[in-house]
């Protein structure tokens, strides 16, 4: 409690200065929560090998994860934002810990499912919290703060899938309980050093009018740039999903899917704090322009080339994918600052929902075609994106905030 205070007394005597401490505990909590969470896709072949498993069935387990996950972050961000607690933001995490680690000991495909279920509800819990609380202790520097709390959850994406293939493919799925060990002593640390989050004045609103609230005059604005967020989500998410599947089927062991998967994320971490930081010198449509632009051909050559390549292209792929995802959430924050996590969970949580929603279709349409047939087509609507790109308002965007 007395680690909170002091923090929050500090950010609103200096506003300037970022609190170094709290933005790590940040970066820590998106990391831990997001590293269990990263197990599924790795897992995928895994699964589908124990329980026979159709691309439909792939797609439904991909998509329920979405929607758990992402899809009921506004609803849990409305309550991050009325009441100060901490049961979010260090409960999410844990849950997603303890029940990721028990995929490998459930017993059917449903057993599996609720287990991805609770672990992809804990997944929810923590994100608008950890999102809505940066501006609060970022100072001047806003962007650079959400990239790098921002690359605590894309590393987690990027070094969670090794240390998961690693393990199943040595010891087995049935170890998966020993792989929360780690997560546990974490949370301890967590517990000591994460303060606890400001409210943000919308006890007495009931739901709707704390939207309206929130969005006000900029809601076009923002539909706009969460429409483009829910695109590129759509993209990264059909890609996670049956990426995994293709390369098995193609003889690559479980743990060269891992590496793949890794470097198309952990790409994206540094993409991420290069365009935090040059969103903070030279604004945010250059950036989508160059990163949506060069996405379509590199994910296309990541597809069509085989052998040392894939990786290269693997890596490049998420290197230019990936490099928005902090500044859709800077967008959405300065165009709407009052209700930070509800504004958070609606930029990133339901646009990551809405385009994880999609993949039991890509899942339908690949049993019908083929794996990567359906990919390539998934990749070209990162350029068809760009049209919308064109009428962000960056002037507004540009304009300093009060964060």
């Amino acid at each position: 409690m007395s680690a909170g205070d002091t923090g929050e007394v500090s950010a609103v005597n200096d506003p300037t200065r970022t609190n170094v401490k709290v933005i790590f505990g940040l970066s820590l909590i998106h990391f831990i929560g997001d590293f269990y969470f990263s197990f599924v896709s790795p897992l995928l072949p895994v699964f589908v090998e124990k329980y026979a498993l159709s691309l439909t069935q792939v797609g439904l387990i991909v998509g329920m994860m979405r929607i758990l996950a992402f899809i009921v972050q506004p609803g849990v961000g409305y309550f991050a934002d009325r009441y100060r607690s901490r049961f979010f933001i260090l409960g999410g995490p844990l849950l997603s810990i303890v029940f990721m680690g028990l995929v490998g000991w459930a017993y059917s495909f449903w057993g599996l499912l609720l287990c991805i279920a609770l672990a992809s509800i804990g997944s929810s819990m923590f994100h608008p919290s950890v999102t809505g609380m940066v501006a609060g202790y970022a100072g001047r520097h806003f962007g650079l703060a959400m990239s790098i709390v921002n690359i605590g959850g894309t590393l987690a994406f990027g070094l969670g899938p090794l240390y998961i293939a690693y393990i199943v493919g040595r010891w087995g799925l049935e170890v998966s309980p020993l792989t929360a060990i780690p997560g546990l002593a974490v949370m301890v640390v967590l517990f000591r050093i994460v303060p606890m989050p400001a409210g943000e004045g919308l006890r007495n609103e009931g739901f709707v009018r704390a939207v309206r609230g929130a969005f006000g005059e900029v809601w076009k604005a923002v539909l706009l740039i969460w429409v483009v967020m829910v695109l590129r989500s759509f993209i990264t998410q059909a890609f996670l999903a049956f990426i995994p599947i293709l390369y098995a089927r193609e003889g690559y062991p479980l743990v060269s899917i891992g590496l793949i998967i890794s470097l198309f994320t952990v790409a994206g971490a540094a993409s991420g704090l290069i365009a935090g930081h040059l969103s903070d010198r030279i604004g945010y449509k250059p950036i989508f322009y160059v990163s949506f632009f060069l996405s379509t051909p590199s994910l296309l050559l990541m597809l069509f080339t085989g052998g040392f390549w894939v990786y290269v292209w693997a890596a490049l792929a998420g290197f230019f994918l990936f490099a928005c995802i902090p500044l859709g959430l800077v967008m959405a924050q300065k165009l709407a600052p009052r209700g930070k996590s509800m504004v958070s969970s609606l930029m990133m949580g339901l646009a990551m929902g809405v385009g994880g929603m999609m993949t039991p279709l890509v899942g339908s349409l690949a049993d019908l075609f083929s794996i990567r047939a359906v990919l390539a087509g998934v990749a070209v609507i990162s350029l068809l994106s760009l049209g919308l790109v064109h009428f962000f308002p960056e002037e507004r965007l540009r304009e300093p905030s009060g964060n």
